[in-house]
């Protein structure tokens, strides 16, 4: 952080309680320095900048206007939290934000009891906040309840069952769109543009203040008649500002737009309607990158920008001086434009996402064919099954991680109808300092059991582009591809396209003490654990039993491709001559690769021993992925020491 001879006031607020002593007017140099400190701090150590930044003085606002933790503010998503992290206690562990055992990427309340919720994906606040503003009702609490909603949330459908719940349960919540007109790349739809349009009116709000004092010094303004005067206000404001408002149709107060980046005036309008009966929404417009012109220039390349220099601004390039192998996001995109100029049935699809998984590259050269439907998962899958269902052929690249919000749509608008399109799971497996709400674990696992679907993984890029050739075929009905973040093994990834006999593994290494089946790029781990057990088998004597000769070790390797239909054949050679088995995959152990082939093993009475490695029952924290591979055994050299205890017990 920060030398703390920086800061005339920040060093003095350890929490909110700290904030509150100050004066209105000192309000804006604390954000100054708030903004100063975020920025210096992510130069060195990566996070999210851009969307911190521009929340700035909306979350000081809120912690000098709302009595926090008493109150309770949910963030939606939490990539906007960092400044609400270092005024509720955590300034000097902010250092240590995303890294192992180190403090959360995103608000959890086992870390903080700031943190009123979890929220790493979008779109969950104003349902989570509605529950608590209930709570509030039935305990007979006074407690405020706020869901500040922004980067494009909105258009995820949750925030529109959340608002139209609102609308009908009795409430005192107060919703804060934060519009910045962004997710991660711009935010796209019709409320978007809805929300740039919307407008207040000078000569409105004095009327409407002048009918409400009035109304409620004849007692006629009370709660039973709140929504009749509702929407008489809304009346008035139809005819004043020639338009209607979505949301006080649906009898929720709207106040706004105004000034995100004005503290002191969201202090005066928060004030206002804190105490104000009903749910309420407060619309701002803030920016994105707020206060260092690099972020605010390009703020898609600023979400999460890593390492830059703090006075140019200028990003740090890899130390490596190296050729690096692309990352899988990159050799995707790349080869879906090459298929795509050879298939023209081919489209993209893409939730809010088109640069992270590289879709961009596509929608570039062929706009009309490309399509970002915002944070909206599950309407990305069905909207791609219709696409599917009259012809074309859907690329629908979806985080793992967040295509857990569109099972249900993979189920019964794709897979029941066993439509022709491409799941591509980007960033699946661990991913590393996003932590648990971001780690692809589950897919393999929620997946397998669906009919019709055909899942894969690819061992390295030219596997990838091998079954997005495939996939691509006419025939197959929904083919899941799954791949991790981060680069390859291959500089030189660009290979002849291949079609692949789907459900067939092949054998990378025969071997006779011990059979290692593997899904995906985590094969890359097993080889050089079986490297690293036959160097140490090669010096060392394994005590067999009652033997004590020295035993070179001989490690056969099977990497399975497909994890459905698996492929038999393989299952059959291994069960038949070996004993002893491992499986190692990149997903919980419980219901993916391992799983199956305890379940094949099984029901054709084969007496295997079969050990499984991959991501144990419960949340992995955050860190780099080679860390959280050691912590939770998948590391080379763990994986080598399983097998080494195998061929013991033989």
């Amino acid at each position: 952080m920060g030398d703390n001879n920086e800061y005339k006031i920040l060093t003095k607020i350890d929490y909110p309680s700290d904030l509150r002593t100050l004066q209105v007017e000192q309000l804006p140099v604390v954000c100054d320095e708030l903004r100063k400190d975020i920025i210096k701090e992510l130069s060195v150590n990566p996070g999210h900048l851009a969307s911190s930044l521009g929340v700035v003085e909306l979350t000081v606002a809120l912690h000098y206007v709302f009595n926090t933790p008493y109150d309770r503010i949910v963030w939606d998503v939490g990539h906007q939290a960092y400044g609400h992290k270092i005024l509720t206690g955590r300034r000097d562990k902010f250092c240590t934000n995303r890294k192992l055992h180190g403090i959360k990427p995103f608000p959890h309340p086992d870390e903080s009891e700031y943190d009123t919720f979890c929220c790493g994906h979008a779109s969950n606040s104003i349902s989570a906040a509605l529950g608590m503003a209930v709570a509030a009702k039935l305990h007979n609490e006074k407690r405020k309840v706020v869901a500040v909603i922004g980067d494009g949330s909105m258009s995820g459908g949750l925030a529109f069952e959340g608002i139209n719940n609102a609308s009908s349960t009795p409430n005192d919540m107060l919703i804060i769109i934060n519009d910045n007109h962004m997710s991660i790349d711009k935010s796209v739809g019709g409320m978007r543009k809805y929300l740039l349009q919307l407008t207040t009116n000078d000569t409105y709000n004095t009327i409407r203040y002048k009918i409400a004092n009035k109304l409620t010094s004849w007692g006629i303004l009370n709660e039973n008649r709140r929504k009749g005067i509702i929407r008489f206000n809304n009346s008035v404001k139809s005819v004043l500002t020639r338009q209607q408002n979505i949301f006080e149709g649906m009898d929720i107060r709207y106040f706004g737009p105004t000034d995100g980046n004005d503290v002191v005036e969201l202090v005066r309008i928060l004030r206002l309607i804190k105490e104000m009966k009903g749910p309420k929404i407060l619309h701002i417009h803030t920016k994105k990158g707020k206060g260092y012109a690099p972020a605010e220039k390009n703020a898609t390349v600023w979400h999460a920008p890593g390492k830059f220099d703090f006075e140019s601004g200028e990003r740090l390039e890899s130390e490596c001086n190296a050729p690096q192998p692309p990352k899988f996001q990159d050799v995707f995109g790349k080869t879906l434009l090459e298929l795509a100029q050879i298939n023209e049935r081919i489209v993209g699809v893409t939730p809010a996402m088109p640069t992270g998984c590289s879709m961009n590259i596509m929608m570039k050269a062929m706009p009309k064919r490309t399509f970002d439907v915002g944070i909206a998962e599950g309407h990305a899958v069905t909207f791609s099954g219709g696409m599917a269902k009259d012809g074309l052929l859907p690329f629908c690249n979806i985080y793992s991680s967040f295509m857990q919000r569109a099972y249900d749509n993979i189920i019964h608008d794709v897979a029941l109808m066993n439509l022709d399109m491409v799941l591509c799971l980007d960033r699946a497996g661990i991913v590393g300092e996003d932590g648990p709400t971001h780690h692809g674990a589950f897919d393999l696992a929620f997946l397998r059991p669906i009919p019709n679907l055909t899942i894969s993984s690819p061992l390295d890029e030219h596997e990838l582009r091998k079954l997005m050739f495939t996939a691509q075929i006419k025939g197959h009905g929904p083919f899941v591809i799954r791949y991790p973040r981060g680069r390859g093994s291959h500089v030189d990834w660009h290979c002849d396209f291949e079609e692949l006999t789907v459900g067939k593994g092949r054998k990378l290494r025969d071997g006779k003490d011990i059979a290692i089946l593997s899904l995906g790029p985590i094969g890359t781990e097993v080889s050089k654990a079986i490297m690293i057990a036959e160097m140490k088998s090669a010096n060392e004597k394994f005590d067999a039993g009652s033997s004590a000769e020295a035993h070179q070790l001989s490690v056969a390797h099977y990497d399975m491709r497909f994890l459905k239909p698996i492929d038999e054949e393989i299952l059959h050679e291994v069960g038949s001559r070996f004993k002893h088995v491992i499986t190692v995959e990149d997903g919980v152990i419980s219901g993916g690769l391992g799983s199956a082939v305890l379940e094949f093993m099984a029901d054709h009475n084969y007496n295997v021993s079969v050990k499984r490695i991959g991501i144990p029952d419960k949340f992995v924290e955050h860190g780099k992925v080679s860390e959280l591979y050691h912590l939770i055994g998948m590391d080379a050299e763990s994986i080598a020491k399983e097998i080494c205890d195998e061929v013991v017990k033989s």
